[in-house]
């Protein structure tokens, strides 16, 4: 699964490599983030805008909110078979910006787990796949749009670590693929492949990545030997 990743690029720097407008003037570099916050994501309804959207699926047909499951993943081999994720690949995918994600590391013969950060070797930002979708309260009116981020089996780099990765899309082509309505489900469902491992690292980091409340530059930072 993906639990944990970083979004640490300046804004403008965000703005520039999607080709979009944050619309919310307090969005601030996140090192740690986490479900159930407001995260940037672009819609494929508005690709123009960077949007805050809160991590955590809440599907539009839901009706008791406290007790219904709110995803923070989505397999991407299974999509297809699901109603709710069948109807949001059709009309409802989103770019999760990024620049790395955190996964924890299973040790033989240990409790712990070792928590690695991996991101691009260029350390270029670069784009998750998602899903979105809306809830609106039939009492006050309001409307809480919610999000998702695709998985896929892991590459050679991930695999020792976990057995699930994120869905990196590979490019700007690819990015702009998958926000296009004009393609059909298939063509969506063919970009959700895992990312090339040599163009990729990782590396341990400190346990601080454990909580979420630990969200500063000192997160990112290796482990001490």
């Amino acid at each position: 699964m993906c639990g944990r990743y970083t979004t640490t690029a300046p804004r403008p720097v965000l703005e520039k490599r999607f080709e979009a407008t944050f619309a919310a003037p307090e969005a601030a570099p996140n090192h740690n983030a986490a479900p159930s916050q407001q995260l940037p994501v672009v819609r494929n309804t508005e690709p123009g805008q960077i949007q805050l959207l809160q991590w955590g699926l809440l599907p539009g047909w839901v009706k008791d909110v406290q007790q219904a499951p709110k995803p923070i993943n989505a397999r991407a081999e299974t999509l297809a078979e699901k109603p709710s994720f069948r109807q949001l690949l059709q009309r409802r995918r989103c770019l999760v910006p990024a620049d790395g994600f955190y996964e924890w590391q299973a040790m033989p013969g240990s409790r712990g787990k070792v928590p690695y950060r991996i991101l691009l070797r260029s350390e270029e930002p670069f784009a998750f796949a998602g899903l979105w979708d809306e809830w609106a309260d039939r009492a006050t009116g309001e409307v809480k749009p919610t999000f998702t981020i695709i998985t896929t089996e892991p590459n050679s780099l991930m695999a020792p670590i976990h057995n699930r990765m994120p869905v990196i899309l590979r490019g700007r082509e690819a990015e702009l693929a998958w926000l296009d309505d004009g393609l059909n489900a298939a063509d969506h469902q063919a970009l959700l492949a895992p990312y090339p491992a040599e163009l990729m690292r990782a590396y341990p980091v400190s346990t601080l990545v454990n909580s979420p409340a630990h969200n500063s530059p000192e997160v990112l930072q290796p482990a001490a030997a």
